[in-house]
């Protein structure tokens, strides 16, 4: 772990397990089936299986493998955060916690790049890997645990549809994920407040 590492780790909070989940059963009692609340949460489960996965690994080959699958889905979320939801945080006067987010989210992305460098076999490897698990997850605790339950209180329904759309438009376009139903679920859920922007992103696309 490098001198930054170490600085880092030392002035970050570290939440319990059990606050944790705490903070995750009150996002989850928030979010409605297929919003965008619901569809942040999927991605922050998914993420976490990834960590896991990229530290289970037996082999330099597989460890790689399970790094790019990681990168991929946690930068096609970061940056589906990134353009539609801190920009709506912003918009329901949470400006410091928008700030706060996209400074985290670069943060992991440099540490996410270094990780390349590494032998990954390496024990240097799994402690960058251990340090950038510990972010997310911190930011992850704020994120379900307070600043998008304030988004989801404060934004009006419109808002909200809106959100869930855009969000995964944004996800979608970084990951091109073919076996992804969300325009269609989108489009259901969305009713007559963006069933033209949904027919016309659909069309496009």
């Amino acid at each position: 772990m490098s001198i930054l590492d170490k600085v880092v780790a030392a002035v970050t909070p570290l939440e319990s397990d059990e606050q944790r989940a705490e903070a995750r059963t009150k996002a989850h009692n928030a979010a409605t089936d297929g919003d965008w609340l619901s569809l942040v949460l999927d991605h922050h489960r998914q993420i976490e299986s990834l960590f896991a996965a990229v530290k289970a690994a037996t082999d330099s080959a597989s460890r790689v493998r399970a790094q790019k699958r990681l990168a991929l889905i946690l930068t096609g979320h970061s940056i589906a955060e990134e353009v539609v939801i801190y920009p709506a945080l912003v918009k329901a006067n949470e400006q410091a916690h928008s700030t706060k987010a996209y400074t985290e989210q670069s943060a992991a992305k440099v540490q996410m790049a270094l990780l390349e460098d590494l032998e990954p076999m390496s024990q240097e490897y799994l402690d960058k890997l251990e340090h950038i698990l510990g972010a997310v997850s911190h930011h992850v605790y704020e994120e379900e645990g307070t600043w998008f339950l304030e988004l989801k209180e404060k934004l009006p329904p419109a808002d909200q549809t809106k959100i869930t759309f855009r969000y995964q438009e944004e996800f979608l376009r970084y990951t091109g994920d073919p076996e992804d139903t969300a325009y269609d679920a989108i489009a259901t859920v969305s009713g007559s407040v963006l069933s033209d922007e949904v027919s016309g992103a659909k069309t496009r696309n």
